[in-house]
C-alpha cells in the first residue's frame, strides 16, 4: 500500500513539474510522509510565491482529489490562505493547492501537495509482570516480561523496548541497565538477558511502545531480584507405613544456597478433592513429613510445590502425582445386602445380593453367611461361606423358601486383617411384607434420575431407611443387573447415582426398609418405569387386518419390543388410502386394534401404523386389503330371497300344472285312437274307400295273446263254434291275400269250459295298412298295401258276445288319429265272412312284455271287407 501511494506521489510530481508551474508552497513541507493522528484537526497553509500572478483567492484547496470547503479556508493576506479539517480514518492523505484557472487564463495554473499518514498514538502497556525460571541449580539470567498492550491498532509500526536496570541502593551509583527492542505492532511480551541472575539486588524494569506520533512507558516495576525467580518443583516420593497405615513424604532440594518453602497436598486416587498441609507443618523438616488419619488400603496421590523462602516470589508448578497405597485393616462397614424374591403357589426362590462394604479397608476374601429359617414352631439353621469375586458387581446365594416359612439373614466380610460388622435382613412369611410407601414419581434434572415418593402410612414398626433399586429392561431376563442405594429415612427424594444409558427403559422401585429389634425387613415395593432420554421409536408396529367388511375393516397390530421403543409410547395413528385419498384415525398407547369405518366397498386399502414417542414417530410397513363386496348377512338374505322365489315358481309350476294337466297332456302326449270304439268292418283290399275321407297309414299294433284264463266270457261261449276255422292253417285274413293266422305255431283246446281256454305260444300275424291318400288327397283306386308282422303272443278270449264288440273301450287296439275304418260283420252274416274280438283291458295279465295282440275268433270263411 506504502509503494503505491509513493509511486502515485511521484506521478503527480512529475505531472506538475510537466504542466504546472511550482508559484505554490503548503506549509508544513516535507518529501517524506507528514504523520497526523486521527481524530485530531491538521492546519496547512498554502503560501504565494513572489512571482507569482495569481492572489489568495485564486487559492483551492484538495483532499484526495475532493474539493474541501470554502468555509474550511482561512485567508491569512493576500498570498497565504490556511485550511483546518479533522483527520479521518478512512482518509487516504494526499493533499494539494492549486490556483484557479478563472481570473487569468493566459497565466500557467500553480500545484503544491504534501502526503499525510494517518494512525493512533500508542496505549500505555499494563500489567507488567516479569519472571526468571530455574536453569540446573540456578535461575536463569534471561528475565521474560509480560503486559497487556491494548486492544486497538496504532496503524503505524510500532517498536517496544523492555528496559532493565539493576538499583544497587549506593547513593551516586551508576545503575546498570538492559534493554531489548520488539518490533511487533502489537507485542505481549519481550526477553532481556541479564547476564548472569543478580542476587539479593533490586531490579527495576519498565516498558516503552513508540512509533511515529510519539511513544509511552509503562509503569516500573521494582522489586528485589528474587521475587522475579519462580522455581521449579521438586522431586516427590511416597513410602507406605504398614503398621500405622500412614504414609511418609519425602522430597529433595534442587537450588544451591536458597532457603525454600514447601506446602504438601494429597487426595484418594481419582478424587479431584485435594488436602493441603499447612507450610508451618513442613517447616520442622525439610525432606519428608508424615501424612496421617488417611484411610486404609486406600490409594493416594500426593503432589508438592515450593517458593523461596521470605519473598514474595513465584509458586512453582505443582509435582507430579506421587502414588502408593495405605496398609489393610479389618472392614470399617457392613455388607450391603439385599434379596430377590420370586414367588410361586407353594414355594419361594430367593436370591441374597450383596456389595463389599464401602469401607472394606483391605482386599475381601470370603463371606460367612448365617442362615435361621422357621416354620411351624421349628428352626432350621444353615451356615455357608462364600468367596468374594472381584470382577463381579455383588455377589449372589440362591435358596429355596416354603410359603409358610420365615428366614432371617445374618452376613459378614472377612478380610486378612478382620471381620467386619453384621449385615441382617429378614424374609417375612408369603404376603406379610409390611406396607410400601406412597405416589412414587420421576423427573429428569440435569439429565439425572430425580425419584420422589410419599413415606408409607404409620405402622408398629420402625423406619430406617429406603432401598432404591434400578435395572435395565432387557431382552434376557437373566442378564439383568440390579443396582441399589440406600438413603435415610427422613429423606422423600433422591438422584440416582449410576450410569444410565439414553433410550433405554428402567424399572425403578422404592422399598422402605423397617427395623425389628435386630434385623430389618423391607416393606412391598412401588415400581416405575423411567427414561433418562426419549427418541423415536427404531421400529414401527407390524399390522395386518383380522376383519374385513363391505364399509369396515379391523386392523391390530404388535407391541413394538421395550427394547426397540426408546421411549413411552404415546399414540398410535392408523393411515389408511385408497386412490388418493388417505385418511388417518388416532388411538391411544394401551389400544392394540382400531375398527376403520366408512369405507368404500370392494376397493383396494394401503395401510400402516405410525408409532409416536415425545422425541418422534416410526411409521410401519405398509400392507394392503380389499373392502368386501357384500356386507355381512347380504349373501344369506340374497340366498333365501333367490331360494323363496325358485320354490314360488316351482309351486307356481306344479299348481299350473295341475291346472292345466289335461292341456298339457293333450300337447305332450296326443290321444292314440282306441280301436275298440272304431268303426272298422272289413280288411278288405276291395273295400270301398269314402271319397272325402283321406287315407291315412296305419301302424301295426302288437296286442299279447294270453292264455285261456284271460278271455273273455263272451269269448267263451263262441270260442267251440270258431275252433275248426281258427285252428285252420289254410285260411286266409283276407287281407292282402295273407292269412292272419296262417302260422303254423296257432293252438287253441277243443274243450269247451272256461278255464280250458290256454294255448301254447303262438305267433299272431299283424297287418299294417298303407291307404293310397292322406289327409283329404283323393285315393288312387289303387288297392292298400298290407305289410305283415309276427308276435309270439298268445291269442285272448273274449268273454263278451261278439255283437257287443264295437262297444267295448278295454281292448288294447289303438287307432291311429284321423283313421275312421269300416265296421265289424255281425255273427249270422254269410258264413264266408269271420268276426273280430278284443280282448278287455281288465283281463289282461299285469305284466304285458310285449304289444297287445287282438283275438281273433275265426269262422268259417275269412272276413273281408264289404
Amino acid at each position: 500500500m506504502e509503494a503505491s501511494f509513493h509511486v502515485l506521489v511521484l506521478l503527480m510530481y512529475l505531472h506538475c513539474a510537466a504542466g504546472f508551474n511550482n508559484c505554490l508552497k503548503i506549509l508544513p513541507d516535507s518529501i517524506d510522509k507528514i504523520y497526523v493522528e486521527v481524530g485530531t484537526d491538521f492546519t496547512a497553509t498554502c503560501c504565494l510565491q513572489d512571482d507569482s500572478h495569481h492572489t489568495s483567492d485564486d487559492i483551492e484547496w484538495k483532499l484526495d482529489n475532493i474539493s474541501l470547503p470554502k468555509h474550511l479556508y482561512h485567508k491569512i493576506n493576500a498570498t497565504a490562505v490556511s485550511v483546518t479539517f479533522t483527520v479521518s480514518q478512512d482518509m487516504r492523505g494526499f493533499l494539494t493547492c492549486f490556483t484557479s484557472q478563472k481570473s487569468l487564463s493566459y497565466v500557467n495554473p500553480c500545484m503544491y501537495g504534501i502526503f499525510l499518514e494517518k494512525g493512533y498514538l500508542p496505549s500505555k502497556p499494563k500489567n507488567l509482570s516479569c519472571l526468571a525460571l530455574q536453569e540446573g541449580s540456578n535461575f536463569s539470567p534471561n528475565l521474560r516480561c509480560f503486559w497487556n498492550p491494548g486492544n486497538r491498532d496504532t496503524l503505524l509500526n510500532t517498536t517496544y523496548t523492555l528496559h532493565a536496570s539493576l538499583d544497587y541502593g549506593f547513593e551516586q551509583s551508576t545503575p546498570t541497565s538492559f534493554q531489548h527492542v520488539c518490533t511487533e505492532r502489537l507485542a505481549r511480551n519481550c526477553t532481556v538477558n541479564l547476564s548472569t541472575f543478580p542476587v539479593h539486588i533490586g531490579l527495576r524494569v519498565w516498558v516503552t511502545v513508540s512509533d511515529a506520533l510519539g511513544s509511552v512507558n509503562s509503569d516500573e516495576l521494582l522489586r528485589e531480584s528474587f521475587a522475579f525467580a519462580k522455581p521449579n518443583p521438586p522431586d516427590v516420593q511416597v513410602l507406605a507405613d504398614v503398621i500405622y497405615s500412614t504414609v511418609m513424604v519425602e522430597w529433595k532440594h534442587h537450588i544451591s544456597n536458597i532457603e525454600l518453602r514447601y506446602v504438601i497436598r494429597y487426595c484418594q486416587a481419582g478424587s479431584s478433592v485435594w488436602t493441603e498441609v499447612s507450610e508451618e507443618s513442613t517447616e520442622i523438616s525439610s525432606e519428608s513429613f508424615r501424612l496421617q488419619a488417611l484411610q486404609p488400603y486406600t490409594l493416594y496421590d500426593v503432589q508438592m510445590r515450593c517458593i523461596v523462602k521470605n519473598h514474595q516470589s513465584y509458586w512453582s508448578d505443582w509435582s507430579r502425582n506421587a502414588t502408593n497405597r495405605t496398609a489393610e485393616a479389618k472392614p470399617a462397614s457392613k455388607p450391603d445386602l439385599w434379596r430377590i424374591i420370586q414367588s410361586t403357589s407353594d414355594s419361594r426362590n430367593v436370591t441374597l445380593l450383596w456389595k463389599a462394604p464401602v469401607k472394606a479397608n483391605g482386599i475381601i476374601l470370603r463371606y460367612d453367611l448365617k442362615i435361621t429359617m422357621k416354620k411351624d414352631s421349628k428352626f432350621k439353621e444353615v451356615i455357608t461361606s462364600v468367596d468374594h469375586d472381584p470382577h463381579r458387581l455383588y455377589q449372589t446365594y440362591s435358596m429355596e423358601l416354603s410359603a409358610k416359612t420365615m428366614a432371617s439373614i445374618e452376613i459378614i466380610a472377612a478380610s486378612s486383617a478382620g471381620v467386619s460388622p453384621k449385615a441382617t435382613l429378614v424374609i417375612p412369611l408369603s404376603n406379610q411384607d409390611p406396607s410400601g410407601v406412597e405416589r412414587l414419581s420421576w423427573s429428569l434434572r440435569d439429565g439425572q434420575l430425580w425419584v420422589e415418593w410419599m413415606p408409607p402410612v404409620a405402622n408398629l414398626l420402625r423406619l430406617s431407611e429406603y432401598l432404591l433399586e434400578w435395572e435395565k429392561v432387557s431382552l434376557d431376563d437373566h442378564q439383568r443387573d440390579k443396582h441399589w442405594q440406600r438413603v435415610k429415612a427422613n429423606v422423600n427424594s433422591t438422584t440416582l447415582t449410576g450410569h444410565f444409558e439414553p433410550f433405554k427403559r428402567y424399572n425403578i422401585s422404592v422399598y422402605p426398609v423397617y427395623t425389628l429389634q435386630k434385623y430389618t425387613q423391607a416393606g412391598r415395593p412401588v415400581t416405575t418405569a423411567a427414561y433418562t432420554q426419549q427418541g423415536p421409536p427404531l421400529e414401527g408396529p407390524t399390522a395386518n387386518i383380522t376383519k374385513s367388511k363391505k364399509t369396515s375393516a379391523e386392523v391390530k397390530w404388535t407391541e413394538i419390543p421395550l427394547h426397540r421403543q426408546q421411549g413411552f409410547i404415546t399414540n398410535y395413528t392408523i393411515f389408511y388410502k385408497t386412490g388418493n385419498v388417505e385418511k388417518s384415525v388416532t388411538v391411544n398407547s394401551d389400544n392394540r386394534s382400531c375398527v376403520l369405518t366408512n369405507l368404500t366397498s370392494e376397493s383396494e386399502y394401503g395401510v400402516h401404523v405410525m408409532a409416536s414417542t415425545v422425541a418422534g414417530s416410526r411409521n410401519g410397513t405398509d400392507f394392503n386389503f380389499k373392502t368386501q363386496k357384500y356386507a355381512d348377512g347380504e349373501v344369506e338374505v340374497i340366498v333365501v330371497l333367490v331360494c323363496l322365489s325358485f320354490l314360488f315358481i316351482t309351486v307356481f309350476i306344479i299348481m299350473l300344472f295341475l291346472r292345466k294337466r289335461e292341456t298339457i297332456k293333450q300337447l305332450l302326449w296326443p290321444q292314440v285312437p282306441d280301436p275298440s270304439v272304431s268303426s272298422i268292418a272289413h280288411w278288405s283290399p276291395d273295400f270301398p274307400v269314402k271319397a272325402n275321407i283321406p287315407k291315412e297309414d296305419v301302424s301295426v299294433v302288437e296286442v299279447d295273446v294270453f292264455d285261456g284264463k284271460s278271455l273273455c266270457e263272451e269269448d267263451k261261449a263262441v270260442l267251440p263254434l270258431k275252433k275248426d276255422k281258427y285252428m285252420s292253417e289254410e285260411h286266409s285274413s283276407g287281407i292282402g291275400g295273407s292269412s292272419c293266422m296262417s302260422s303254423p305255431r296257432h293252438s287253441v283246446s277243443d274243450s269247451d269250459e272256461g278255464d280250458s281256454g290256454q294255448t301254447t305260444t303262438s305267433t299272431v300275424q299283424y297287418s299294417s295298412v298303407v291307404a293310397s291318400g292322406y289327409k283329404g288327397q283323393t285315393p288312387n283306386h289303387q288297392p292298400p298295401v298290407f305289410a305283415r308282422s309276427e308276435s309270439t303272443q298268445p291269442l285272448l278270449d273274449c268273454e263278451e258276445h261278439p255283437e257287443h264288440l264295437h262297444d267295448s273301450r278295454n281292448s288294447y287296439f289303438r287307432r291311429a288319429k284321423g283313421v275312421e275304418l269300416g265296421g265289424l260283420v255281425q255273427e249270422g252274416e254269410e258264413s264266408n265272412e269271420s268276426s273280430l274280438t278284443f280282448c278287455p283291458m281288465e283281463e289282461m295279465s299285469p305284466i304285458v312284455e310285449d304289444p297287445p295282440t287282438p283275438c281273433y275268433m275265426p269262422q268259417q270263411n275269412s272276413y273281408r271287407p264289404q
